[in-house]
């Protein structure tokens, strides 16, 4: 999502207010994000959580 946007990680990093080691550790699975550091992705990216994690059976709580 992050290269399709053409963002490099930093600027991922600046748009999610998180640091560009944390996005690197998650993209190279040495680090499993918080739900913190989710949700700040998602408002970067414009995305719901689901699309970030990618679980489709993940669904909106009653």
């Amino acid at each position: 999502m992050r290269s399709d946007r053409g963002w490099s990680q930093q600027e991922l990093a600046d748009h999610a207010n998180i640091d560009k080691m944390t996005v690197h550790r998650i993209e190279t699975a040495r680090m499993a994000a918080t739900i913190d550091v989710l949700l700040s992705l998602t408002k970067a990216l414009e995305i719901p959580l689901p699309e970030l994690v990618n679980c489709p059976g993940i669904e909106k709580a009653d």
